[in-house]
């Protein structure tokens, strides 16, 4: 779950932001209530971007291939 944190918050309490991402939380950080950043493990991410190539991968293997002939660089930016 991820807990909404003001930069100025994330600024003073940085040592304690980063204990915390340590043990698996993640942080949006905003900036006059708008969100800019995402503070998240770093374990988190490559786990999910592992996952999600993996799941692409995947699909793509599945996916027949289908020859639709050659076409030349004209035809392909021709405009209608």
């Amino acid at each position: 779950m991820e807990k909404a944190i003001s930069a100025a918050d994330a600024n003073r309490k940085f040592s304690q932001l980063l204990r915390d991402i340590r043990e698996g939380h993640s942080y949006i950080v905003t900036s006059h209530g708008r969100p800019v950043a995402r503070i998240a493990p770093v374990n988190c991410d490559t786990q999910r971007r592992e996952a999600a190539k993996a799941a692409l991968l995947k699909r793509l293997r599945s996916q027949p291939v289908i020859n639709i002939g050659r076409w030349t660089r004209d035809e392909l930016y021709e405009r209608d």
